[in-house]
């Protein structure tokens, strides 16, 4: 696995396959051509490392030039076809063979259709190393190619993500899972801990606690965690900004993930907007959130069964308890809404057996 800018890549195509496919194209087009003198072209930037390697394998005489065209930005193509370095002189009477680094919707390839369309050149043919038949427009005939691709964002020879990753001498597609996002809501005692746990290994999800993140970066030093401290020290509030890059970090530092567990946060609804902003950059978002819910009598006793053996204070004493539930009521009220209006709110009866409670939470997951 790779990381470029903020996405994540997996090994799709080899060297050695790569360059068995360039070699394929080179010895097609040597057995229509061996006789003449074709100009190839060049589209830049992508084809340099193809057209490199196919001219190595190409053994009769030939003369190579570059056009320079664009349409990507990013993941996806704008739909608006530059030319940024024009057409090669001399070319009338001449065969062109254009040698693409990879084709898929089409659309460069109609824009260099029409800059030939004005020219007399004896034969015009499109050659390309990659091309992706399902999502080609049919609109002119390829006639040589090296590798059918299915329709994936590939970087590496030649190929970019925001002009990282042309270098690579395999080729790399993008890391696209299918992620479960959860934010997970439970007063004390309704075993968010248990059931996070339960879901952190059946679905290899990463369970952030924003407590013990917060925890982890003020133990060790880190930049935020300092930061964190010099609002909590001074008896603030630490900025949401500072948590979401807390959180932020902690994504990055679990790409093999298939998606996370977000446990004590959101706490307010500009947090939860916070979140979705984020993901969202990461071209992610939150699934569900769950509530586990329980009835305060039952949570209460659970809660003072489990104070005799943690020795929290908070846990053996009903008044305190009884704080706590009416503060997250409070808290989670307009959370509820917020997720609500997005038909994300789901909740889950917290009483039962340990096995019962997951039995609810699985049909949750499931329905998504």
């Amino acid at each position: 696995m790779i990381q470029l800018h903020d996405k994540f890549f997996k090994p799709f195509i080899s060297e050695k396959e790569i360059q068995q496919a360039v070699k394929r194209v080179a010895d097609t087009i040597a057995a229509d051509y061996r006789d003449t003198t074709p100009i190839f072209v060049g589209v830049l930037n992508g084809s340099f490392m193809f057209v490199s390697d196919f001219l190595k394998a190409y053994e009769y005489p030939c003369e190579v030039s570059f056009v320079k065209l664009s349409s990507y930005q990013g993941l996806t193509s704008t739909g608006i076809v530059e030319t940024l370095l024009d057409l090669p002189e001399n070319i009338e009477g001449r065969d062109v063979i254009i040698l693409e680094d990879i084709i898929d919707t089409g659309r460069t390839l109609q824009e260099l259709v029409h800059l030939f369309s004005n020219t007399n050149v004896k034969e015009f043919k499109i050659a390309s190393l990659f091309y992706k038949s399902e999502v080609y427009n049919g609109e002119y005939a390829i006639d040589y190619f090296g590798l059918e691709i299915p329709d994936r964002f590939i970087v590496g020879y030649g190929l970019d993500y925001k002009e990282l990753g042309r270098n690579f001498r395999e080729v790399y597609q993008l890391n696209q899972k299918h992620m479960i996002n959860l934010v997970l809501f439970g007063k004390p005692g309704a075993g968010k801990g248990t059931q996070a746990q339960f879901l952190k290994e059946q679905y290899n999800l990463k369970h952030i606690s924003t407590g013990d993140v917060f925890r982890f970066n003020i133990k060790n030093g880190t930049e935020l965690g300092n930061l964190a401290k010099s609002y909590i020290d001074k008896g603030d509030l630490v900025p949401d900004a500072v948590t979401i890059k807390m959180l932020e970090d902690e994504v990055g530092k679990n790409p093999d993930a298939d998606g996370f567990i977000f446990d004590g946060f959101p706490r307010t609804a500009a947090q939860a907007e916070a979140l979705d902003n984020f993901l969202e950059s990461k071209d992610m978002k939150i699934n569900a959130t769950i509530a586990l819910e329980a009835n305060d009598e039952v949570l209460i006793a659970r809660l003072l069964e489990r104070g005799k053996v943690s020795g929290r204070s908070d846990d053996q004493d009903v008044d305190k308890i009884r704080n706590r539930f009416e503060e997250y009521s409070l808290k989670t009220a307009p959370l509820k809404n917020y997720y609500e209006d997005q038909n994300k709110f789901h909740s889950v009866n917290g009483i039962g057996s340990i096995e019962e409670i997951t039995e609810r939470l699985t049909k949750v997951i499931a329905s998504l």
